[in-house]
């Protein structure tokens, strides 16, 4: 049984910048209330979508004092912890514990290409170990098209095995549904979530615990839906329609085109700031994106 504390649509948070790119607490907070407002089970805050290695710690912390203080439930919250270094990872995820945060989710450390799985588990052994919490609550995410350093499924097997009670799920970001079924097969104690709602279905079929997506921000109710009735027979006619408004959202570089979105549909052009290296759309583009959704007739509902 597992002893993590997530199941169903997990929603990565997109961070609001102003136009210093200093992150605005104001619209992420607003943003994190509308998505659990829309249906989604809990927000991954501080990964890949919310542009979290282009913010400090600081900022990060600063943040989620802002989402709890605001009456965001810490429980709801999946705080990305990844990084490179060891004392900031520790940090961050014995505060998030601190605060009752529902758990972490760790990258591997990305700078150091073709480590070995021996130092990988030193490094997730040492962050264990440290934080020294037994509330500490782990998601591994494997995003190797990012990182280049994998959880392989070895590896995760002697993670899980040697901290039963802390290692409790992952996130399977490798777009590789064999990488996600072998993890779904080999390992049913851990919650399993594949990071696009394209695999829901199949992954809840095998014993997954829904799907952590970037598109949810754009699509929270209907993915919640098939996650709500994949044992009905609409199942395979919800998912077909997820995948498809995920098919066209990923025709473009998929952070500035969730950003044109929300920026578009909230009609807040404020929304439209990455920071760089990350630039936002061209309005051409932008435009393409707004017809491609209107071909399938998606738009997102506004707060």
């Amino acid at each position: 049984m597992t002893k993590g504390n997530f199941e169903g649509v997990l929603v990565p948070v997109l961070t609001p910048f102003t136009a210093d790119f200093k992150p605005d607490s104001a619209r992420f907070i607003n943003m994190c209330k509308w998505l659990l407002d829309q249906g989604a089970n809990g927000l991954a805050i501080f990964g890949t979508t919310s542009e979290a290695n282009s913010m400090s710690f600081a900022q990060r912390e600063e943040l989620l004092d802002r989402l709890i203080t605001a009456g965001i439930p810490a429980k709801s919250l999946l705080v990305g912890t990844g990084a490179c270094s060891l004392d900031e990872v520790v940090r961050i995820s014995r505060k998030s514990t601190k605060l009752g945060c529902g758990g972490v989710l760790i990258s591997t450390p990305f700078y150091y290409k073709a480590v070995s799985d021996e130092g990988i588990f030193a490094f997730m052994s040492t962050v264990i170990e440290q934080v020294n919490d037994a509330a500490l609550r782990i998601y591994l995410y494997h995003i190797p098209s990012h990182t280049c350093v994998p959880f392989g499924i070895e590896l995760v097997g002697r993670l899980a095995t040697a901290y039963p009670d802390t290692i409790v799920g992952l996130k399977d970001s490798s777009g590789d549904w064999t990488n996600t079924e072998s993890l779904l097969k080999e390992y049913p104690q851990l919650e399993i979530f594949p990071g696009s709602e394209a695999f829901l279905l199949k992954a809840l079929r095998l014993g997954g615990s829904g799907c952590i997506t970037a598109t949810g921000g754009a699509n929270p109710k209907g993915i919640r839906e098939v996650f709500d009735r994949w044992q009905t027979d609409e199942a395979d006619n919800l998912q077909d329609r997820i995948s498809e408004i995920r098919r066209t959202i990923q025709r473009y570089p998929l952070i500035p085109a969730m950003k044109a979105m929300v920026s578009h549909f909230h009609d807040d052009p404020a929304w439209r700031t990455l920071a760089p290296p990350l630039l936002p759309l061209p309005p051409e583009t932008a435009g393409s994106l707004f017809a491609d959704l209107a071909a399938i007739n998606f738009q997102i509902e506004p707060r």
